[in-house]
């Protein structure tokens, strides 16, 4: 941040306090101002990773301004912080429940809050609910329909749920995961079809809406690349097989291309940016 841009921000920070306190009797511009300081602390310990220190700060800024949805919203995501995704403990499972109670009390407070819609969908699929995370992730779409993560994380469910079952029908018959497909039982495959097709067509529609929006995002290049393995393994002939095979290789060169390309390019604005 340059020292014109500081200077704005630290302008407009102190109008916002200004009308801040214009209204407020003196207790409550005390109160008003220890709660920003409060604040202030909190957001030091959160970027120092102190989490439960932040969540001190963070919750005295509360009690001292009930009305601010910052400090609420930063009180939700220092539990987020602390969630460990895959860690099956009564103490972890209370903390993702402390972070998505502290998320829907902003969203209570402010209906069409991006970053709470989405930490509430990010913390379910952490949390291995699919079917919630689909639901919240559906949410946040009906009112920012250009959020590109939301499509791509609804990719990534789609083959999450195509994935494991498709791995279960192959070890049922005797395939190994690395053996060439389809699946040769008819009605086997037939079975998988019917339970992985629809939602494998659902996950491609998600991420291609994601490239459509950012052409360049090489992880929903990356899955793409998944679900048309994932398409292979139900086909019905060796040729309908091979040419599913053949998409989903040059979707994964198409993203280890990208991914090499934007790595390149950090790489020579970093170099100009030390010259």
């Amino acid at each position: 941040m340059n020292r014109t841009r500081k200077f704005l921000w630290k302008s407009g920070t102190a109008a916002a306090l200004v009308l801040g306190l214009g209204s407020l009797g003196c207790q409550d511009k005390i109160n008003y101002l220890k709660a920003r300081n409060e604040l202030n602390r909190g957001v030091n310990a959160f970027s120092r990773s102190d989490y439960s220190f932040a969540i001190e700060h963070f919750e005295k800024a509360i009690e001292l301004d009930p009305e601010f949805l910052e400090a609420r919203q930063y009180l939700a995501s220092s539990y987020m912080m602390q969630y460990v995704p895959g860690a099956e403990s009564l103490e972890n499972e209370a903390v993702a429940e402390n972070a998505l109670a502290g998320f829907l009390d902003v969203l209570d407070r402010s209906e069409d809050n991006e970053p709470a819609l989405a930490s509430i969908a990010i913390l379910y699929f952490n949390m291995k609910r699919m079917e919630d995370a689909r639901d919240w992730y559906a949410k946040l779409l009906e009112k920012f329909p250009e959020n590109k993560d939301a499509y791509y994380t609804l990719g990534v469910i789609a083959w999450t749920e195509t994935y494991q079952p498709r791995l279960m029908v192959r070890a049922s018959l005797g395939m190994k995961p690395e053996d060439p497909g389809p699946i040769k039982d008819d009605d086997a495959r037939h079975g998988l079809a019917e339970l992985n097709l629809p939602v494998v067509e659902e996950g491609l529609k998600n991420l291609n809406r994601a490239l459509e929006i950012d052409p360049e995002h090489d992880n929903s290049m990356a899955y793409i690349n998944l679900l048309y393995r994932e398409l292979a393994d139900i086909s019905e002939t060796k040729e309908e097989y091979e040419k599913y095979t053949t998409m989903a290789n040059e979707w994964s060169m198409k993203s280890l291309d990208t991914r090499k390309k934007k790595a390149e390019a950090a790489t020579a604005e970093t170099f100009q940016d030390e010259s």
